[in-house]
């Protein structure tokens, strides 16, 4: 068996060598206890916050001295770690992590990787800072420094490329190994970028187990985090990855059409055609777990929304005491005992006697057989497109829901410039046409009101800001702020309207409206917190 994703195992162990040996070093220190910092936690704390501070200076090309990291050492100790350390003990701390930590005092620091392609370990050096000799302004010597390649690859890796630029920057890198027929490198750039989609997926499955257990143990940053990490995956991944893998199949076509055989290509051809064979594999992949992702994402909002609307339906469950209610009522009245065969008689019934009525033995009996049907081979014909288009149009009825509600609110709310949940009920109890605009169903209502009361604050500009710096994919889920601008930009020609802000009030009566639809078209009460809607114009 070929294990090929060993073949990048030394640049592996490169990345995780940045770390091992970083952490080793921090704990393996004695001198932290003249600092009192005695935790690993609040060390390892102290050590990356001055890499940051070196980096910082590093991209902007200024000196970094041991001052320089000594005074940002006593600016975070005096705001945050609160340590009992003079100008000179910070001083002396910057030293210390500089020259004994990420130095090493001077001696050279390795990691060793083990190469599985030739069976050996190798000594994997890394550097993190170094330095060179600069002159103040007063012509004073002294040494500054700066992070290394080493030490850029190890902060880089902590925060910079964030979850959702996972995905395009590995399918920006496989794109050009593509395009250079670097097909070896391609296929490790696909596996990453499968492995992601499907730890996606895994987080997804998480979520739903979770939200199942309880509710309350998944906060709403959470769930707004898997959302969005969500539509960026569905956004990134099937058109794209489609239209690499029918290049890949076509190129794969043109190895397997030349003239001659398979068995007499030479080795470098047929290399490529292996690989080109496992990228379209984890070209198939991909877009399958693009379907999975896009079908359990539906469904996690569906379950969010069901268990959250359970929980608040608990208060009205009746509880009583067994303490107070019967234990207490057996105290005050102990004769009350004697009947109490007549509670848990129902419970100890026998069974019922059966007698055999010898008339069913001369009654005739209906022979009983199984039919039993030809098997019938039937050809389905599926097909894709036409099922896709489906799909679509029924995503696009849906955002129309959404569309005309939020529409009305915001027509009402254009009238009025403020206004509270009960105004708009008020107008709606009397016309059943515009109740049916605002409330098509009670799902659609209570999404947008729940969107609207996380928002809270809604900048109109900033929503402007940023579609103007973001390309529109055509997706057509309902987004709120999107929604609420195209809305605004219909209806507001002059974008008078800069802000909208939602403010619930706890304090007020709740808001009822009653013969509504539920999803299923059978009419329920909608009971919603008082809300108060407010516009804010140039």
């Amino acid at each position: 068996m070929q294990y090929d994703f060993l073949n990048s195992f030394p640049k592996r162990m490169k990345n995780v060598g940045l770390y091992a040996i970083l952490i080793r070093s921090i704990i393996s220190k004695t001198s932290w206890n003249e600092y009192e910092f005695t935790g690993e936690d609040e060390r390892i704390n102290i050590v990356f916050s001055v890499l940051l501070f070196i980096m910082e200076k590093s991209l902007i090309e200024e000196a970094c001295t041991i001052d320089d990291i000594a005074s940002f050492i006593d600016d975070i100790n005096n705001l945050h770690y609160k340590k009992a350390l003079n100008y000179e003990e910070c001083n002396s701390l910057a030293e210390f992590i500089v020259n004994s930590i990420l130095s090493n005092e001077g001696k050279q620091m390795s990691f060793d990787g083990y190469d599985y392609s030739e069976g050996i370990y190798h000594s994997i050096y890394i550097r993190y800072v170094r330095n060179k000799i600069v002159y103040t302004e007063h012509d004073v010597r002294r040494t500054s420094y700066m992070l290394t390649d080493d030490g850029y690859n190890l902060l880089l890796a902590t925060l910079e490329v964030e979850k959702n630029l996972q995905i395009p920057i590995q399918e920006m890198i496989f794109k050009m190994h593509l395009e250079k027929q670097s097909y070896d490198k391609a296929v490790e750039n696909i596996r990453t970028i499968f492995q992601n989609i499907r730890m996606q997926y895994q987080k997804i499955m998480e979520a739903m187990y979770r939200i199942r257990k309880n509710a309350l143990e998944y906060s709403v940053d959470e769930y707004r985090q898997t959302l969005e990490e969500n539509l960026s995956t569905i956004r990134e991944t099937k058109d794209k990855f489609q239209g690499y893998k029918e290049l890949v199949n076509t190129r794969i076509r043109e190895y397997e059409e030349q003239e001659i055989q398979i068995a007499s290509l030479s080795l470098e051809d047929a290399e490529k055609l292996r690989n080109l064979k496992v990228i379209s594999d984890y070209l198939g992949k991909v877009i399958e777990e693009h379907q999975m992702i896009l079908s359990k994402h539906m469904d996690l909002k569906q379950l969010y929304s069901k268990e959250l609307e359970e929980l608040s339906q608990v208060a009205l469950i009746k509880r009583f005491s067994l303490r107070s209610d019967v234990y207490e009522k057996i105290l005050e009245k102990p004769e009350a005992l004697e009947n109490l065969n007549l509670l848990f008689a129902p419970l100890m019934c026998s069974d019922i006697s059966k007698i055999y009525n010898l008339k069913w033995t001369l009654r005739p009996h209906k022979i009983i057989r199984k039919n039993v049907e030809e098997s019938v081979t039937e050809d389905i014909d599926f097909d894709e497109k036409e099922w896709e288009a489906e799909q679509e149009r029924q995503r696009l009825e849906k955002r129309k829901v959404y569309e005309i509600s939020l529409r009305f609110i915001i027509d009402k709310l254009l009238e009025m410039h403020c206004m509270t949940l009960s105004d708009i009920q008020e107008r709606v109890e009397k016309d059943t046409s515009e109740c049916l605009k605002l409330i098509p169903n009670t799902d659609v209502f209570k999404e947008i009101m729940v969107e609207l009361i996380r928002a809270h604050n809604i900048d109109i500009e900033a929503i402007r800001d940023e579609r103007k710096n973001v390309l529109d994919d055509g997706s057509e889920v309902f987004e709120l702020n999107y929604m609420l601008l195209e809305i605004l930009e219909d209806v507001d020609k002059n974008n008078r309207v800069k802000a909208l802000t939602v403010e619930k009030m706890p304090e007020a009566d709740n808001v009822i409206f009653k013969n509504v639809k539920d999803a299923d078209g059978n009419l329920r009460n909608i009971k919603c917190t008082e809300v108060r809607l407010s516009i804010i114009e140039e």
